[in-house]
């Protein structure tokens, strides 16, 4: 798979924190308890976002982008109607994976910052692999 993309190339994901993006909200057991401030999961996955973005004009119709790695760090916390903007740089390409310098930001500065890593696949394949891994 040849797939030329420009170094550099930007782009951003925004959202307002809402209820569903608080840490409170991410919990398995009623024990679990975490403050209510933006969820470093919500973070990640705004990070995914702006760095898939810069992936589509490259693919092919049956075609995505899925997330293989994360480090980030989560630097400062963010509150309830804040607006949050990730912002995804492509690095580069190693062998098959995209390398993305990714950081989000609300009105204060920056929140985090680190590096994701994103595989281009097929859309049946990957379904078809998941369906026979889950099937018993």
């Amino acid at each position: 798979m040849t797939i030329k993309l420009a170094a550099n190339t930007v782009a951003s994901a925004r959202l307002t924190v809402e209820k569903q993006h608080l840490a409170t909200n991410i919990s398995c057991e009623s024990q679990d308890r975490f403050p209510p401030v933006f969820a470093t999961a919500q973070m990640v996955a705004l990070m995914e976002i702006a760095a898939a973005r810069i992936l589509y004009p490259v693919l092919e119709s049956n075609e995505l982008s899925v997330g293989v790695f994360v480090q980030v760090s989560h630097t400062a916390a963010t509150s309830w109607g804040a607006k949050v903007t990730a912002n995804a740089q492509y690095i580069g390409q190693e062998d098959k994976l995209f390398i993305f310098k990714v950081w989000a930001e609300d009105l204060g500065g920056e929140i985090g910052c680190g590096v994701h890593k994103r595989a281009v696949v097929n859309v049946d394949r990957l379904l078809t692999g998941a369906a026979r891994r889950n099937a018993g």
